[in-house]
């Protein structure tokens, strides 16, 4: 068992917000792709609660943005568990990374055919 698995309760989740905020401005300040996430996310969510559409597509056209966040939030990790292991060029390691930034991929183009699919239909 983990020795960091101990907390309980309200102790636990306060830890655990730690974690994540640690997380988020850990990707922030070192994941470039990741900021460019916000920007966008800046941008679209804003509008889409703006644009005049059904509150299901509303919630879809946010969830689709916040979703790329969090492919690329799990893009990074797995990068960094990779590059933490060895820096050596090695086809595992290729395909772990390549496999993230293809996630990452769909998740981008999940954007776009959701942004299109309600605007334009």
């Amino acid at each position: 068992m983990s020795p960091f698995k101990g907390q309980t309760g309200l102790k636990r989740i306060f830890n655990a917000a730690g974690y994540s905020f640690a997380g988020l401005r850990a990707a922030f300040t070192g994941e470039a792709a990741f900021r460019q996430l916000v920007l966008i996310n800046v941008l679209l969510i804003p509008l889409a609660l703006f644009l005049d559409v059904s509150r299901v597509e509303r919630a879809l056209l946010i969830a689709v943005c916040l979703l790329a966040l969090i492919v690329e939030l799990l893009n990074s990790a797995v990068e960094a568990a990779i590059d933490r292991i060895s820096l050596d060029r090695h086809p595992l390691s290729k395909n772990a990374k390549d496999m993230g930034s293809a996630a990452q991929f769909i998740a981008l183009s999940l954007i776009a055919v959701v942004w299109a699919c309600i605007l334009l239909g």
